[in-house]
């Protein structure tokens, strides 16, 4: 019998934009546990270094670089500091990016372009800057881009961000075509409701739990009835699947998006009621 690829990471090196906290941070973490290095861009101070702290505490090298991903020339220095630091790049992690709601028509010009320099503009240049030197390695590469199940439905109040989201989307399957040549493998995962520090209200400083808001006993049972796993997804499991895309447990996956969202996108407007059953009536 054959065995089963390797799961490790082992001497890869891996950039990760909006690597200091939620998600960002647990796909660091899962890869540090893997045996890669990192590198972590991230706007907070301080939340580079707590994340490079703790990818040492595994045993790993880490560099943490302050990182504005909506200036782009900051973000090419960044990818190129990696490369030098550590001599090779096999690993890029598209995970910077966030929204507010607001309506549409309340949101101004300037408000459209922060999203999309954001969201969009972040991943096109990490991407132009990261793969040459995946190239120059010649030993292939994994792209990561973390989208939003708001990429492939309707999310109003959300527009511009779910624009940006399908971008990504359809951003991930052209380069996993442009770049197979090379032996660089592009996907995407889409999370839904993850709890991480902007979700409670930790936008900006250290990652710290205990300021964080707290969900009240309604709003609880509003996200069990709408995530048909029952419960918000824990940064943690995206971080699980990021390690499976960049392992070779996935060597021959490429151009896919994986959803990490307990079933939502699935429901497709279903939703239960009180008493626990499915329904597409209203009546909850």
């Amino acid at each position: 019998m054959n065995r089963p690829p390797d799961i490790s990471l082992t001497d890869q090196v891996a950039v990760i934009t909006g690597g200091g906290g939620g998600i960002g941070r647990a796909i660091a973490l899962a890869y540090a546990s893997v045996g890669a290095d990192i590198v972590i861009a991230d706007i907070v101070p301080e939340r580079c270094e707590e994340t490079a702290a703790r990818v040492r505490e595994l045993g790993r090298r880490a560099l943490g670089i302050p990182t504005d991903v909506t200036d782009t020339e900051q973000l090419r220095a960044a990818i190129a500091k990696a490369g030098e630091h550590f001599g090779r790049l096999d690993i890029l992690v598209n995970n910077a990016g966030g929204v507010s709601p607001k309506p549409f028509l309340q949101q101004s010009e300037r408000s459209w372009r922060r999203l999309i320099d954001l969201n969009l503009v972040s991943m096109l240049t990490a991407t132009s800057a990261a793969v040459p030197l995946m190239i120059a390695g010649g030993r292939g590469g994994s792209i990561v881009n973390v989208a939003s199940i708001e990429g492939s439905r309707a999310a109003p109040n959300f527009a511009v961000y779910a624009a940006c989201k399908a971008g990504m989307l359809n951003f991930t399957r052209s380069m996993a075509l442009e770049f197979a040549d090379h032996g660089i493998r592009v996907n995407a995962i889409a999370p839904d409701y993850t709890v991480t520090p902007g979700v409670r209200g930790n936008i900006g400083g250290p990652v710290n739990p205990e300021s964080w808001r707290r969900p009240t006993a309604a709003q609880q049972e509003a996200t069990a009835r709408r995530i048909p796993l029952g419960r918000p997804g824990i940064d943690t499991e995206c971080g699980n699947i990021a390690v499976f895309l960049s392992s070779k447990m996935s060597d021959y996956v490429s151009g896919t998006v994986i959803r990490v969202d307990g079933g939502t996108y699935a429901s497709s407007g279903w939703i239960r009621n009180r008493a626990g059953a499915w329904t597409l009536t209203g009546d909850i």
